[in-house]
């Protein structure tokens, strides 16, 4: 194993006091307040943690949250490591491994996204059905046998059964979510109106510049995945004058949090 995962799993069962984590919530850009509704917190900042870097994006405080979300044991992520940042993938799914160390059995993500899906409004709840991975492939490497096997399975890599309970949630509280296929890409630029027009060509719904990595750890891990994003800005397949706005993206996306923070909630209580 990984000896930067070894300390980092060591320093964070000590910093835990015995706590459990039943689930893990990776939030993204504009995301990070949700973190108010965990109860009983312990605040572990990334910059404390052997082997863990700054989170340097917008939005992205970079702390563990420890406390209890829907009556269950969570660790949040306030914030998120990206390839974009300069990191390996190796230290972008590093907080991955460690959950999965720590006995974490799911995983729920969220993100800030662009829709190239016309029936689709800024502060729509999308959640994920599948996605097309653009970037390189978080487990490329010599593998790490103690969490998974060398080629492991995507058929499914959004756990169908969370996805039917999500939907379930979703109406029961009166809170619209949509479906859709996610493609991530690079960054830090944001796409052309071609790159727009072409990942809506090849099925995306979509685009944002994370999850993938993270959600390809999970699932080799065995760990069950349910992603959600919130469309912040809505892809624009021709060059008409408008720019994308980082500021604004992270004020929409914390328009929403309330409504995921909700349907999040109701999910893990139903574990």
């Amino acid at each position: 194993m990984d000896p930067d995962i070894n300390l980092a799993v060591e320093f964070m069962k000590g910093k835990l006091h015995g706590r459990q984590p039943v689930a893990g919530i990776i939030l993204g850009s504009g995301l990070g307040n949700l973190v108010n509704s965990i109860e009983d917190q312990i605040v572990i900042p990334y910059v404390s943690i052997p082997g863990f870097p700054a989170a340097t994006a917008l939005g992205h405080k970079g702390n563990f949250i420890s406390g209890k979300l829907g009556g269950k044991q969570v660790l949040a992520m306030q914030g998120r490591y990206h390839f974009y940042e300069g990191y390996g993938m190796d230290v972008v799914i590093r907080p991955i491994r460690v959950m999965a160390s720590l006995g974490v059995e799911y995983l729920f993500v969220s993100n800030a996204v662009g829709s190239m899906n016309t029936s689709y409004h800024i502060g729509d709840l999308v959640l994920i059905k599948d996605h097309i991975n653009m970037l390189p492939n978080s487990l490329i490497g010599p593998n790490i046998e103690e969490y998974g096997p060398r080629f492991p399975d995507m058929t499914a890599p959004y756990d169908l059964e969370l996805q039917e309970r999500m939907v379930k949630i979703s109406e029961k509280e009166g809170i619209p979510i949509r479906r859709g296929v996610y493609v991530s890409t690079s960054g830090p630029c944001y796409e052309t109106p071609a790159e727009y027009k072409f990942f809506r060509k090849i099925g995306g719904d979509t685009v944002g510049m994370s999850v993938t990595p993270e959600v390809i750890a999970a699932r080799h891990s065995g760990i069950r995945v349910l992603g959600m994003s919130v469309v912040t800005d809505i892809a624009h397949e021709a060059t008409d004058g408008y720019v994308t706005d980082e500021n604004e993206i992270v004020r929409q996306a914390d328009a929403a949090a309330h409504k995921m923070e909700r349907l999040f909630s109701r999910l893990i209580e139903s574990l």
